[in-house]
């Protein structure tokens, strides 16, 4: 399967894989970044077996494990940048001493990330070994709009510099994605998108204007692979165990209401033989022909899984239809 990252014309796996989580041990302010302990030997076997089973595109960023995973992917890839397309993120300040990212001052919503695009943009190109970025992101979801406009003004200077091939912007609000992807270079939107949540909206507009919506989030984070119910705990460097944001925990859990709704459509998930997360990702192509899922991996056997869900292929109309079904009686 493949698929076309939007007005870029890059192909791609119709999958990626996300590099979130093969970062380690990190600090986001006070609290845990990452997704604890990894071995990185393992993380390089998992990455080229995903390659030998077709996955062509990776999603990193110099926050994971404070440039590890972008360090991780760059060894995993040496002999093979001609069979990958690497997407990065950069608008933090990242210290890989005391492996701590924090926000560019002075608030999250007006950090001057500016300045710093082309400093983090070439110290990402280092650490994962290549002479230019396919996908370069902004990761600064919440940064406002003139601020971006500065930051975008950076990318194209890049560009024109080789340094990168498109770029785009990794958030979930409409409105600032409408200001930001007014220029032929930004093809990629990243927005968080599963079976339970995500923008439609944002889903549309990036349909309307040709641009790849990348999917963060995909299998919630763990929480659509059936692994863990309402009781389940996180390790103390695992920031699930503190996650506020996302809409499918609660204080550090499984929220009820989506365990139970991933009850309701287990069946239709799983069909053909598919496992909950290869039925997770099915779901997504099957919503629209721009998403690309990135789902996290920690290990060799949750690659290939990932990897393997292509096989299969999208959802029927069918299978779409009485999910929605489902869902309509089901308040996540």
């Amino acid at each position: 399967m493949k698929r076309i990252l939007g007005r870029s014309g890059i192909e791609v796996s119709a999958m990626g894989l996300g590099c979130w989580a093969i970062g380690g041990q990190w600090s986001f302010g006070e609290g845990p970044g990452g997704w604890g302990a990894v071995d990185d030997a393992e993380s390089i076997r998992a990455i080229r077996r995903a390659i030998d089973l077709g996955v062509t595109f990776f999603d990193t960023a110099a926050n994971y494990g404070c440039g590890r995973s972008e360090r991780v992917l760059g060894e995993a890839i040496k002999g093979m940048r001609d069979k990958v397309v690497i997407a990065s993120k950069f608008g933090y300040s990242v210290n890989e001493d005391a492996k701590v990212v924090s926000t560019y001052p002075p608030t999250e919503a007006t950090s001057d990330v500016a300045p710093h695009v082309r400093a983090d943009v070439e110290r990402s190109l280092k650490r994962l070994g290549i002479d230019c970025l396919d996908v370069c992101l902004l990761h600064v979801g919440g940064l406002a709009e003139d601020r971006a406009l500065e930051v975008r003004g950076e990318l194209e200077r890049l560009a024109d510099a080789g340094k990168i091939r498109t770029y785009g912007w990794s958030t979930d609000r409409l409105e600032a994605v409408r200001a930001f992807a007014t220029t032929p270079r930004c093809a990629v939107v990243e927005q968080q998108l599963s079976v339970f949540d995500g923008n439609a909206e944002l889903l549309a507009f990036c349909e309307r204007e040709n641009l790849a919506s990348v999917n963060r989030g995909p299998l919630a984070m763990g929480l659509l692979t059936g692994k863990f119910g309402t009781d389940a705990r996180f390790a103390k460097d695992d920031f699930r165990r503190t996650v506020s944001w996302h809409p499918g925990y609660d204080n550090g859990k499984p929220r009820k209401s989506w365990v139970d709704a991933l009850g309701a459509v287990w069946e239709i998930l799983t069909s053909e033989g598919r496992t909950l997360a290869q039925g997770s990702l099915a779901w997504i192509w099957a919503r629209s022909p721009n998403a690309v899922p990135i789902p996290g991996f920690r290990n060799e056997r949750q690659a290939e899984e990932n990897a393997r869900a292509m096989e299969k292929g999208p959802l029927t109309p069918a299978q779409m239809a009485e999910i929605a079904r489902v869902l309509s009686g089901i308040t996540l």
